[in-house]
């Protein structure tokens, strides 16, 4: 389980670190939810839980004539955000701020987007309704999820080569949370939202690149992801051991100078009224 006070500390420190490899990691995902948000009318937009701000800042250069509002509860991501839209573009701006609870005055969005930001709410129902209740009437809402692990070789591939047992709660806060479409269904629709549709899209998780691609993966995976955690408990031979697992497995998915595995998403836009 993620939580958001995770973000708050080193799990927001981490991905701020490591942006570039993330953003590279979500590429083909990115380029399709920007082209559902470019059918989406809206002038005053929020990128909710948004990162480094790699969302936010695509918007403010789809959109030069709207004014563009980052959200994120990681003070290095927020941090990093703002270092990277640094005079590129004046109509967006990055806050620390919990989006569940955030309003600015003058400022009424009317589209509302984010990027595998919003799975991390201890009370999604009563987030969402006060991202509604913050929001115009009409405002749309457009984000990118993980649909569900079975559907997501890189999660589960990984998961089998360290040993790591199934959630105890697949609905828990975290990078799965909204794998279940009903279950984003209600949420949503319990918090007000209408007109509620889901895509899927398959796209390709890019781990590794270069000439050496494979330990390129390996060093993004020991820094991002659920075998960061694991690989850092352990030492020596045990170490050894799980890394040799993890790395046999990459050079499977390698093709050339490339380490990409197949990923699932949800991309779920609703409507407020």
């Amino acid at each position: 389980m993620t939580t958001g006070s995770d973000w708050q500390a080193q799990v927001g420190r981490t991905w701020a670190e490591n942006f570039a490899l993330t953003d590279r990691s979500f590429a083909g995902l990115t380029q399709r939810l920007l082209e559902r948000i470019g059918e989406r009318p809206g002038g005053q937009v929020v990128d909710l839980g948004c990162g480094a701000g790699e969302l936010a800042l695509a918007v403010a250069r789809m959109r030069p004539g709207a004014r563009v509002i980052g959200l994120d509860v990681s003070a290095d991501l927020v941090a990093a955000a703002q270092a990277r839209g640094s005079g590129q573009h004046g109509n967006v701006e990055f806050e620390l701020s919990d989006a569940a609870a955030w309003r600015k005055a003058g400022f009424t969005p009317d589209l509302l987007v984010s990027r595998h930001g919003v799975m991390f709410f201890d009370d999604p129902v009563g987030a969402f309704s006060s991202i509604r209740q913050g929001s115009a009437a009409g405002a749309s809402l457009v984000f990118s999820c993980f649909r569900a692990p079975s559907a997501n070789p890189w999660a589960m591939g990984m998961a089998a080569q360290l040993g790591l047992p199934p959630a105890a709660d697949p609905r828990a806060p975290g990078p799965f949370a909204f794998a279940d479409q009903d279950h984003v269904q209600g949420i949503l629709g319990g918090a007000g939202w209408t007109e509620i549709e889901f895509e899927p899209v398959d796209f390709a998780y890019v781990a590794g690149m270069g000439e050496d691609p494979v330990e390129d993966a390996m060093s993004f995976f020991r820094r991002i992801g659920p075998a960061a955690p694991v690989l850092a408990a352990l030492a020596g031979e045990a170490r050894d051991e799980t890394e040799g697992k993890l790395r046999g497995w990459l050079e499977q998915h390698r093709s050339g100078n490339l380490v990409a595995l197949s990923a699932a998403a949800w991309i779920v836009s609703a409507r407020n009224g």
